[in-house]
This record gives structure tokens, sequence and C-alpha cells, in this order.
């Protein structure tokens, strides 16, 4: 399961702030300046940005390795999961007033050696673990709040391959995986 992490109050905000100022912008808006952030949100993080509009996944975006401060990586994933995700349109502005916003802040990828399927679902705790998967240049990951949707372990797994444009009985050894926890900033009250 994901736990909670801090930054709630500023990071929200933020992440909504990014979607509002984004609205007709081909690439997200510049960061904003302002008065110095709390040191843990200038440390390097990896996030995703889920966006729910009437209780619907209306986009989510984010990344794999921290490559920026916690703050922008939420402030560019929070734009891009609005316009630039590739199942959806571009978000309108009519779609803000019941837009829920969620980020989490993955743990570092752990990598899983498994050479068969079964060791691999034995590698990964459902509602806990995230999962990156690997072949080539085929890659998808599920978030650990995809369990809540997918509770049985090899359905999650089918799926996820599935995503990664592999059929989802599809079995190589030559397979990578990861596993990741996250920390969760919940949707807006």
């Amino acid at each position: 399961m994901a736990t909670e992490a801090p930054g709630p109050g500023l990071l929200l905000p933020l992440a909504r702030r990014s979607i509002v100022e984004g609205l007709g912008r081909r690439a997200a808006a510049p960061v904003p300046a302002g008065p110095p952030l709390p040191p843990p949100l200038m440390e390097p993080a990896a996030t995703f940005v889920t966006l729910r509009r009437l209780g619907q996944l209306r986009g989510c975006r984010g990344l794999l390795e921290p490559i920026r401060p916690l703050a922008w990586d939420v402030w560019h994933n929070a734009w891009a999961s609005a316009f630039d995700d590739p199942r959806f349109p571009p978000l309108a502005a009519s779609e803000l007033e019941d837009l829920e916003i969620g980020i989490s802040i993955l743990s570092a990828l752990e990598r899983v050696r498994a050479d068969t399927e079964s060791a691999l679902l034995g590698s990964i705790e459902p509602g806990r673990h995230g999962l990156v998967i690997a072949l080539g240049p085929r890659r998808a990951t599920f978030l650990p709040q995809v369990w809540g949707s997918l509770p049985d372990p090899g359905r999650f797994l089918g799926e996820l391959k599935s995503k990664a444009g592999l059929p989802r009985d599809f079995w190589s050894p030559q397979m990578e995986a990861w596993r990741y926890t996250t920390r969760s900033v919940g949707t807006e009250d």
C-alpha cells in the first residue's frame, strides 16, 4: 500500500497551478518564481501525477527516475497529465472544477531478477509494489494504486504486459523487471 507523503499543502496547489497556467500551451508554463521551497521539495524525485474527473481516469504521466527537484517534477508531470497523455484529448478549462489530482512519489527502482513468471509474481506484494517491465524497446509500468482495480497478480502482470505491447500470456527470461513503492499526496478536498 502506498504511504502518505508530506507536502500536500504545497504540492497539490502547485500541480493545479501548472494545469491552470498550462491551458492552451504547447509545453508546461515556466516554473514559477517565488519564495524558496522547503528543502525536501527541492530534492530530486521521480513522480507521477494522476488526474481523475468524475471518478474516471483523465490523465497520468510521470517519470521513473529522479531527474529534477520534487516540486518541479510535479509541475511538469501535472501539465503532461492534463495536456500530453496520448490516451486523452487535452484537458479543457470546463473540466477544471471536477478535476481530482493525485501525486505519487516513487522510491528508487529495485531490480527484480526472475527466470519465470511465477518467480516475478512472488517478488511483488499486491497493493504495495509498483512494477516496471521491459523487453527491448517495450516498457510499461503500473503504480501500486493499480492493484485497486487489478487485485489478481496474474491479471495485473498480464495487463501490464499488454500495456507494453506484449501478449498477456507472454513470458521471456530476457524480460527485465523493477519494483518500487510510492508515497502519495492524495486528491484535494
